[in-house]
C-alpha cells in the first residue's frame, strides 16, 4: 500500500513538472515557428504546424533592419546597465545599514518600503511623469534609467536574506584591523554578496530588458527605442505583421537566454565557507 502511494506521488509530481514544462516551452515553439513563415503561410497554418523552409531568414532580416534593432539594443544595453550597477550600490547599501545597524527607525524604514511596493503604480503616473518632465529628463534616456535605479523591497530583501548568513564575526574582524564600515562593505560585505547580486541581476534585469511602458512613455523619440518598442512598427491600424514580430522576439529572447544560463549557477552557490 506504501508503495502504490509512493508510486502514485512520484507519478503526480513528474506530471506537473511535464505539464508546467510543456506550458513554458509551447508559446516559443509557436513563435519559433511564425518566425521562419512566410505571411501566406503564416495565414493558412495552424499555429503548431512547423514552417515549410527553416532556411526563411527573410523574418529575420526585416526585424532586425526595418525594426532598427541595433539601436534599440544598444539604448538597451546602456540603461540597463547603469540602472542595474545603480540598483545594486543602493539595494546592497540599503541592506547592510538595515542588518548591521540597529537604530529606532530600522522596522519604520523597512515597512515604508513594502508600503510602497502596495500602492498601484498606475496612480502615481501622472506625478511622476511631471516630476520626469521637470527634471528636463523627458525624451532622454536618463528619464527610463532614474526610475529603473530604483531599489524595490524585493532587491532589498534578497540582500538582507544572504547578509543574515554572513557572520558578523567577519565585521568585528576587520573592524579590529582598523576597517572603516564603508571598506567593510566594500572589501567583504559586497564581494559575499555575488549569488545574492546575480539574483537580482537576473529578476530586475529581466524586467527592464522587457519592459514596454516605460520607453514608450518617456522616449517616444525614434533613435531612443528599445527593444521592446523596435517591433511596434510593425503593428498598424490596419493589420500586423505576426510573423516578423514572432522574428524580433525570437531575436529579443537570445541575449535573455545568453545572460541567465552564464549567471545561473550564482543562485545556486551557498554561503558556506565564508567564515574560517
Amino acid at each position: 500500500m506504501y508503495k502504490l502511494k509512493y508510486r502514485l506521488f512520484s507519478f503526480l509530481k513528474y506530471l506537473s513538472l511535464v505539464l508546467g514544462a510543456f506550458a513554458a516551452i509551447l508559446p516559443i515553439v509557436v513563435v519559433l515557428f511564425a518566425s521562419f513563415k512566410t505571411p501566406e503561410e503564416y495565414n493558412r497554418t495552424n499555429p503548431l504546424t512547423p514552417p515549410e523552409n527553416w532556411l526563411n531568414f527573410t523574418n529575420y532580416s526585416r526585424a532586425f533592419f526595418e525594426g532598427n534593432m541595433l539601436t534599440g539594443f544598444i539604448n538597451t544595453l546602456i540603461i540597463l546597465v547603469i540602472s542595474l550597477t545603480g540598483a545594486v550600490l543602493i539595494g546592497t547599501m540599503i541592506a547592510y545599514v538595515l542588518s548591521r545597524f540597529k537604530f529606532k527607525g530600522n522596522k519604520i524604514m523597512i515597512t515604508l518600503f513594502l508600503l510602497a511596493t502596495l500602492i498601484p503604480a498606475v496612480t502615481t503616473q501622472v506625478a511622476t511623469f511631471q516630476i520626469i518632465n521637470d527634471l528636463g529628463l523627458f525624451n532622454t534616456r536618463w528619464a527610463a534609467i532614474a526610475l529603473f535605479m530604483g531599489t524595490d523591497i524585493i532587491a532589498v530583501y534578497i540582500f538582507l536574506q544572504f547578509l543574515d548568513k554572513i557572520s558578523y564575526s567577519l565585521d568585528e574582524s576587520a573592524m579590529l584591523d582598523g576597517a572603516s564600515y564603508f571598506t567593510i562593505y566594500w572589501k567583504i560585505i559586497l564581494p559575499l554578496l555575488k549569488p545574492a547580486i546575480a539574483t537580482v541581476f537576473i529578476i530586475k534585469g529581466v524586467a527592464i530588458y522587457n519592459d514596454f511602458y516605460i520607453p514608450f512613455l518617456y522616449m517616444p523619440k525614434q533613435d531612443l527605442q528599445v527593444v521592446s518598442t523596435a517591433l511596434f512598427k510593425f503593428q498598424g491600424p490596419y493589420g500586423s505583421q505576426w510573423e516578423v514580430i514572432c522574428a524580433g522576439i525570437i531575436i529579443v529572447i537570445i541575449p535573455t537566454l545568453i545572460a541567465f544560463l552564464s549567471l545561473q549557477k550564482y543562485i545556486y552557490d551557498s554561503m558556506a565557507g565564508s567564515v574560517k
